[in-house]
């Protein structure tokens, strides 16, 4: 298995690290990718990704943030140029739910991530939420530039996935999936190809059950493989091996 996204840079994992990845491995867990958010997240990424060999990271800043740090294309094609264990781009995108960043400020800071990863020819992990139509448009613009899209932790609507196939659009799925009153997001993932899917736990965040509630980690993605294999009618192994093989198309 892989989890595609999760925070080792947050507590309680970074605290307990080794133990986090020893649960990992004893899962199943073959990689990991820890995602940035701010430029303090990335130095500590840094140290994180030399830890184990299993652990990969990303370079961005998180859509709540992008009033808080100004980045550009070029810094981001630096940062990453300089690490081989740096495979992606962001976390970064649209939230215009909270709001935190002013829209204008979100808009651009996702472009100048946009244009880094289509420089890079690396995949870009896109938050959003509250942001279907801007969010569609602003990919509109890039549609020919042969941009690798990872829509994490997705909780869109079956008509805003379908508009995503438009483009190379691989979808996560989280914990939510298993949650009680999920059941719109888990129609959805029904018509998502199967070669477009990836899990992920968004760890410390978003337990699955039967552990929601409780702080989440790595090796509970798991229980998120089991909900998705029932949701798309496969046995476990065939999601764990389709989302593992569409994990490493995507990232190289």
């Amino acid at each position: 298995m892989i989890d595609s996204h999760c925070h080792l840079d947050h507590e309680p994992l970074i605290s307990n690290l080794f133990e986090v990845i020893k649960r990992s491995k004893e899962a199943g867990i073959t990689k990991l990718l820890t995602i940035c958010t701010t430029l303090d997240s990335f130095e500590k990424i840094k140290e994180i990704i030399e830890f184990d060999k299993i652990i990969y990271g990303t370079y961005g800043i998180h859509p709540h943030e992008a009033k808080n740090f100004e980045i550009s294309s070029n810094k981001i094609i630096n940062e990453i140029n300089n690490n081989k264990k740096i495979i992606g781009i962001g976390e970064t995108g649209l939230d215009f739910y909270y709001n935190h960043s002013e829209k204008k400020i979100q808009i651009e800071s996702f472009e100048k991530h946009i244009e880094a990863a289509i420089e890079l020819k690396i995949p870009i992990i896109i938050h959003s939420r509250n942001a279907d139509d801007e969010m569609y448009e602003i990919l509109k613009k890039y549609k020919n530039k042969d941009l690798k899209i990872l829509m994490h932790c997705f909780t869109g609507s079956k008509n805003f996935a379908k508009k995503l196939f438009e483009f190379n659009t691989y979808f996560s799925a989280s914990g939510i999936i298993t949650f009680k009153n999920s059941n719109k997001l888990q129609e959805t993932f029904k018509i998502i190809p199967k070669d477009k899917l990836l899990i992920e736990t968004d760890s410390p965040y978003l337990a699955p059950v039967p552990n929601r509630g409780k702080k989440n980690e790595p090796s509970f993605v798991r229980f998120t493989a089991d909900k998705l294999a029932n949701i798309k009618k496969i046995t476990n192994k065939e999601l764990i091996d389709i989302t593992t093989k569409n994990f490493n198309n995507l990232f190289n």
